[in-house]
């Protein structure tokens, strides 16, 4: 790697305090000057949506809590700015050596990111009793026996003329019990 290369590395804060981390870090490299030895500052999210109480809601999901991503020049003034900014509890590495992240890794994290279809998080699991809020079978309860996140669709064993049925809904139509 040359000498003026910029390297993704990763530092951890406390948790809970990314967004405070990031703003503190970004006014800081302003303040000192150092916009040519750290570029980017970014706190790995990724929207997910989340079924509760028969509501869906976007949220955004921290993929590395008490981690911020750091783009910058190893040097021991840029070392510094980072080191000291409130909220940083270290670099992630071996001993006071920062490690600078593979590529790979990089891509990896950013391919995620970037994902189009936000995941959607399901409130229940299967063997799990459910009731029916909605729809034809509104008040029966079963029990979940498959998922399929990609659908939004939870096939429910229903008993229906004495015997147990399965029955696909959509996640909005059911809750937990």
């Amino acid at each position: 790697m040359a000498e003026d290369e910029k390297s993704w590395f990763v530092i951890h804060t406390y948790s809970g305090y990314e967004e405070r981390v990031k703003k503190h870090l970004e006014q800081r490299i302003k303040s000192m000057d150092a916009e040519g030895d750290i570029s980017e500052v970014k706190i790995p999210t990724e929207e997910e949506t989340e079924v509760r109480n028969g509501q869906r809601r976007k949220v955004t999901k921290k993929l590395l809590p008490g981690y911020v991503l750091v783009q910058m020049r190893m040097s021991d003034q840029s070392w510094s700015i980072v080191r000291n900014t409130p909220g940083v509890t270290g670099f992630v590495g071996s001993g006071s050596n920062p490690v600078p992240l593979e590529e790979e890794e990089v891509n990896q994290i950013t391919r995620q990111m970037m994902a189009e279809a936000p995941r959607v998080k399901v409130g229940f699991k299967k063997g799990q009793s459910v009731r029916v809020i909605d729809g034809p079978f509104i008040d029966f309860v079963g029990v979940v026996d498959d998922i399929s996140t990609e659908k939004g669709k939870v096939s429910v064993l229903l008993s229906l003329f004495g015997r147990e049925t399965p029955v696909e809904l959509d996640f909005l139509q059911v809750e937990k019990i």
